[in-house]
């Protein structure tokens, strides 16, 4: 008998497991005995629903607080799955909502119209790539192409499709990169997000909803601190605590950053301005910005503007706006260039190339001027918002190429900026492991031919190399970076060593044109510089009271990314000081100007010119090479010819002495190409004034 009743309970317990799980609603039939706990669900879904069916914009967070407490009494409920999945899918954890489209469809196949739909959505961005297809061909083929209102559908529906085969592709082939969380030093339990960088990565802005925002307010259509722009500085190789950079960039709105200038100087920032998003611009003046000044009408508009990045002579500006003039659908990316008074110009879209249909978000121009990265939902995105890249050349830009995965997912990748050295790249995302709801993190390119190293070190930082001589050639190197120099220093002076906020001007060399104007810092007399490769660079640093410096760089088009620190002591305008002039050349062997001589012969007439009593000597100097005779010859031959330039300007000839010292006063030893090339050089020295 014992037998009989075991293989009964037996098979009874084999049946119930093999039961398919059945749609259960919120009724006390199905919950006897619970009734205060089937109350207070009940509630949960009126509240969770009255969320879900409003119009508030983060009514997707606050319904799934809701429905997440009433599915904890009723898992199986098809409608409540459905939704959850639905507000998953609109927030930011959007991988969870695979798991509760599959349990809706389970529990009741007809749950809604789209449900094929919104399960190829949960196995695609689960990367699940073929299921994804078959269920988006499954929604597909219940629609009618003949209905006017079901072509969007349809037309959405084929690009998932493409999405996926896209990703498919990009997941065969990874690119080589570690992508890591930057810690909770700078990461914390709230919304990070929006990194931008200076050029040479060593200070770091972004946004954050933390509950040490200006004012303390919360944002209720989100439950969150307003936004705020946090600071951090990088010490040995390592991002310090983030700190408030407080008034006049911060208030007790929304504040969020843009993007800064590859010297750090200048910051863009947006804010809401009521509903209408605007790009705001200030100015670091020694520690602290100035206050935010809207843009001009070419950059912002009636309609909505998110995101901008400014070349690295600051005359072009890249920004995004969804204005309906000249748009090609969506948000597109516009430039807009500054003329000679300061002002920026008419915005021009840059075309299809770039845009898209779909919408562009994220612009961030390289400081070498010619590499372009930005997200779009376009192109051959493999889901939401891909970040891609493209390049100058020939004055038109290339076809945008997809960076690859795992740096694009099939959420939405976006708002990517990246070092000038072009080997960090940062950007905010969403993972279960981060610390905060959006966390920063840092981007680490290996190269196609470097071999991983899996190490707690980053040895992929670009090295700082020790300061230079005074003329500086940049050697030709083959390696995947960026083709730009950055040079920065402290600027001083010589006696003091007081820090000085002084005027370096760049100077194209062989246009004779003037390329930017930047400042040194106030406070700290840094300065940062960036010299994209392919020219010769004349830089001269100018400050009231003080004799102008000059450096030459002829950088040639095969150099890649280096870092330069040269620290720049001026001298005051007192009797016996010496300066070398950097940037008057001469023709091989002879004595005739350059014209890349001009803009730096124009400097010394202006002295001149600004202090009339100033009596100099200009003297030429060389290498060991050739006899003393020839040298001695030369050498008075060129300091001749730049006398009689500056006779030929109006500078009086009573106030003018020339010299040649030949080979006699040696700066560097004459045994190496670059201390011979230091030799070489034209000098002035006051003699009273």
């Amino acid at each position: 008998m014992k037998n009989i009743i075991t293989i009964i309970i037996l098979s009874l317990s084999i049946a119930s497991f093999g039961q398919t799980v059945k749609d259960t609603p919120f009724e006390k039939d199905f919950f006897p005995n619970q009734k205060d706990q089937l109350k207070e669900a009940k509630r949960a879904m009126e509240m969770g629903s009255e969320e879900y069916e409003g119009t508030r914009p983060g009514r997707y967070k606050f319904a799934l607080e809701y429905y997440l407490k009433a599915q904890a009494f009723n898992p199986n409920n098809a409608f409540l799955n459905f939704r959850i999945g639905v507000c998953y899918i609109n927030g930011n954890f959007k991988n969870k909502s695979k798991t509760h489209f599959e349990k809706a469809y389970e529990l009741n196949p007809a749950i809604d119209p789209e449900i094929h739909y919104y399960l190829g959505r949960g196995y695609h961005l689960n990367m699940d790539w073929d299921k994804a297809i078959a269920e988006y061909q499954t929604f597909k083929a219940g629609l009618d192409p003949k209905k006017k209102d079901q072509a969007p559908l349809m037309a959405d529906a084929n690009k998932k499709i493409a999405e996926c085969n896209f990703g498919k592709e990009l997941v065969k082939n990874p690119v080589r990169v570690f992508i890591d969380n930057i810690g909770n030093k700078v990461n914390s339990p709230y919304p990070d997000y929006g990194p931008i960088i200076s050029a040479d990565e060593d200070v770091m802005y972004f946004t954050s909803r933390r509950n040490t925002t200006t004012g303390g307010n919360i944002d209720e259509n989100y439950d969150e601190y307003f936004e705020d722009i946090f600071v951090t500085y990088k010490f040995n190789e390592e991002w310090g605590v983030p700190t408030n950079v407080g008034p006049p960039i911060n208030t007790p709105g929304h504040d969020a950053t843009v993007n800064v200038s590859p010297d750090g100087q200048i910051m863009f920032t947006y804010r809401d301005d009521k509903g209408y998003g605007n790009i705001y611009q200030s100015n670091l003046i020694g520690d602290k910005f100035s206050e935010p000044d809207k843009m001009s009408k070419a950059i912002n508009s009636s309609e909505h503007e998110s995101s901008a990045s400014i070349s690295y002579e600051g005359k072009t500006l890249f920004f995004v706006s969804d204005r309906k003039d000249g748009s090609y659908g969506g948000r597109d990316i516009y430039y807009v260039n500054k003329n000679e008074n300061n002002k920026w110009e008419q915005p021009y879209n840059m075309g299809t190339t770039i845009n898209t249909k779909y919408n562009e978000e994220g612009v961030f121009i390289v400081p070498d001027g010619k590499t372009l990265y930005f997200s779009s939902e376009g192109h051959s995105s493999m889901g939401g918002f891909d970040i891609f890249k493209c390049e100058l050349k020939n004055g038109m830009w290339s076809e945008p190429v997809n960076l690859g995965y795992p740096i694009n997912t099939p959420d939405d990748d976006v708002f990517f900026v990246i070092s000038a050295s072009g080997k960090h790249g940062y950007y905010a995302s969403v993972k279960i492991d981060g610390f905060g709801e959006k966390d920063i993190y840092l981007v680490s390119f290996l190269g196609p031919e470097k071999p991983v190293q899996l190490s707690n070190e980053d040895n992929l930082l670009a090295s700082v190399e020790a300061p230079v001589s005074e003329v500086y050639i940049a050697p030709a190197v083959e390696i995947n970076a960026n083709a730009v120099t950055l040079l920065k220093g402290i600027i001083s002076d010589a006696i003091t060593q007081k820090v000085l906020e002084a005027e370096i001007v760049l100077i194209d060399n062989t246009l004779n044109v003037e390329i930017a104007t930047f400042k040194s810092n106030s406070k700290s007399g840094k300065y940062l510089v960036t010299l994209p490769s392919g020219k010769n660079y004349g830089i001269a640093v100018k400050a009231e009271g003080y004799l102008f410096h000059s450096e030459n760089f002829d950088i040639p088009l095969s150099a890649s990314y280096q870092e330069v620190i040269k620290d720049v002591q001026l001298k005051n305008v007192q009797v016996g000081q010496k300066i070398v002039l950097r940037n008057i050349f001469f023709d091989f062997d002879k004595a005739t100007l350059r014209p890349e001589s001009t803009n730096e012969l124009e400097r010394l007439t202006k002295l001149l010119t600004d202090v009339p009593s100033l009596k100099i000597e200009i003297s030429g100097h060389t290498d060991n090479k050739g006899s003393a005779a020839y040298n001695q010859t030369l050498s008075e031959s060129r300091s001749k010819s730049v006398v009689e330039y500056l006779i030929g300007k109006g500078i009086k000839k009573e106030r003018l002495e020339y010299k040649g010292y030949g080979l006699t006063q040696p700066i560097a030893p004459n045994d190496t190409d670059e201390g011979r090339q230091l030799n070489r050089r034209t000098e002035f020295k006051i003699l009273s004034r």
